[in-house]
């Protein structure tokens, strides 16, 4: 399962790297919402949440859904500025229509509800559809879309008033220390982009996104099928150090398409594919499989070995070893006339770590 975004065009245009304090900001939005998926931060959450001042938790509550399942896209921008102030500014420069679609998006669901060419500020059809959706999300999201919908620019400006206020109770503090590395990181990325051009630059990014064999074609390793196209605007990239594990796209048609991605910890260790994380999952389906396992896990065997132990046949062993070799659970070795398999139990153990760092990218 893959996004796919399509770059073909002039070069120079298909790339931008830049850092975004509004995308840091809704990174670290989404960590106060869902400090599960963020067990890294999890002192730095309770240290803001304990914090804020009774007022601005309840505004982040009941504005939450834009940033907790996924992000609304006008919070991932195309063309990040300098300031927050400057991007709240640009998103106020955006038609309520649109605006208002991309916060239905995330407050009726995460599935990227599509309202067609009918605008729910303008058909009753869609309108309904819209509430019925939020309705069926929990009761502050019912409340939300009907505030928004019926009057956008009130519930516009105090979701921006709560945005700086943020900024204020920690975003500022928080902003200081991070765009340090992000500035590393961003001269690495532009260094490897002019030197070595998009192939390297992208590989630098995650092991989740790749260039197409043409060239004309990035692809993200996504828990979706998805295609959108850059043509005429080319992809941003924008690195978080409040992001990890997401990998966040924003691949909505009419929207620049936009990837913030996770700044690479001190000393990382590059993530397994999700394809990996599936080899893996289905090998260990298997109850001969992990019948093998529980004895590789005591120590080397032989094909004929673990064949005796378990009353299996030679052949019937070798078909099971060879799927968990795929998987990259295994080891061989050749000791003389004889192969040993060895578990990789590192691996095994991390798969736990691997299969949340998947799912959530």
């Amino acid at each position: 399962m893959t996004l796919r975004i399509d770059i073909s065009g002039p070069p120079s245009e298909r790339l931008r790297f830049a850092a975004s304090p509004l995308a840091e900001l809704t990174a670290m939005l989404h960590v106060l919402a869902e400090p599960g998926h963020h067990p890294q931060l999890a002192g730095w959450a309770g240290d803001v949440r304990a914090g804020l001042r009774p007022e601005l938790a309840e505004r982040l509550r009941e504005a939450e859904f834009l940033w907790r399942s996924s992000q609304a896209d006008f919070l991932i921008p195309g063309r990040p500025r300098l300031t927050l102030a400057e991007e709240l500014d640009d998103v106020d420069r955006i038609d309520d229509e649109t605006y208002v679609t991309a916060a239905l998006v995330t407050t009726c669901g995460s599935n990227r509800v599509h309202f067609a060419t009918r605008s729910p500020l303008a058909d009753v059809t869609a309108r309904e559809r819209a509430l019925d959706l939020a309705q069926a999300r929990g009761a502050r999201q019912e409340a939300f879309a009907e505030r928004l919908l019926a009057d956008p620019a009130v519930v516009r400006a105090r979701l921006r008033h709560t945005l700086e206020q943020c900024a204020e109770a920690f975003f500022d503090a928080a902003w200081t220390g991070a765009a340090v590395r992000l500035a590393t990181d961003l001269r690495l990325k532009n260094d490897l982009l002019k030197r070595q051009g998009i192939g390297a630059a992208l590989a630098s990014v995650s092991g989740a996104v790749t260039l197409a064999p043409d060239g004309d074609c990035i692809i993200v390793d996504k828990l979706q099928d998805k295609a959108t196209a850059a043509h005429g605007t080319g992809v941003t990239f924008i690195p978080s150090v409040f992001g990890s594990p997401h990998l966040v796209a924003v691949h909505t048609p009419g929207w620049q398409p936009v990837v913030q991605y996770p700044v690479a910890e001190p000393s990382p260790s590059e993530p397994v594919s999700l394809e990996t994380v599936t080899l893996r999952l289905e090998a260990l389906a298997h109850p001969v499989r992990l019948r093998l396992l529980r004895t590789l896990a005591r120590g080397p065997h032989t094909t004929r070995e673990l064949a005796h132990a378990w009353e299996l046949s030679p052949p019937e062993v070798s078909r099971h070893l060879a799927a968990l070799r795929r998987a990259g659970l295994l080891t061989a070795r050749r000791q003389g006339r004889y192969v040993r398999y060895s578990l990789n139990l590192p691996d095994l153990t991390a798969l736990g770590a691997d299969l949340l760092a998947a799912v959530l990218r």
